[in-house]
């Protein structure tokens, strides 16, 4: 049986697939970086496997979360979309898909790309951490305070230092599998 992560639901099997095939794999695509801070900021307040469960309605409903487009979306569709059940439909985070395309356009202005500006902040290394039991990992740190507070000056919000630390995990800045996970442990 492999080991992984202390803070995984193993009975979850679609949690211990993200997990296993997508958490902490390094993503560089503007669109995917977008979509995945999207579904961190959904998760605000919720579960994470919450938002695993309503993820691929996401990406139905907004056309596979590209930058461009949903900074163009109408009110009317983000009025639509608070009426599906599939979606987490809190209005604040609903209209934040546009505001935060927005804002990321204007990072891409300033940066070339979101993933320049992102793994910039890095030296354009994934930055490993041999954490080994829940209480060695944080909630946020000095990089996700700094994003979080240059984020939120172009507009963006549900980006607050914790989001932002989970996202930098999430997509692959931070290598944040437990020392001795399968994924982590070694590498």
């Amino acid at each position: 049986m492999k080991t992984r992560c202390p803070w995984l639901n193993l009975k979850n099997e679609e949690y211990v697939r993200y997990h296993d095939l997508e958490w902490g794999k390094p993503i560089c695509d503007d669109d995917s970086l977008f979509a995945a801070l999207i579904f961190e900021g959904a998760q605000a307040g919720l579960s994470w496997e919450t938002v695993l469960k309503k993820r691929d309605e996401y990406l139905r409903v907004f056309n596979g979360l590209k930058i461009d487009e949903m900074a163009k979306i109408s009110d009317e569709k983000l009025e639509k979309a608070l009426l599906n059940e599939g979606l987490i439909r809190n209005r604040l985070k609903i209209y934040s898909i546009r505001k935060n395309a927005i804002g990321i356009k204007k990072i891409q202005e300033c940066f070339g790309s979101f993933s320049g500006y992102l793994w910039g902040k890095v030296d354009y290394e994934q930055v490993p951490h041999r954490f080994k039991s829940m209480s060695d990992y944080p909630t946020e740190d000095g990089l996700s305070r700094e994003i979080s507070k240059e984020l939120k000056s172009y507009g963006l919000s549900f980006v607050g230092p914790t989001i932002i630390y989970a996202f930098l995990q999430a997509v692959g800045i931070y290598q944040d599998h437990s020392a001795d996970c399968f994924l982590g442990g070694n590498k």
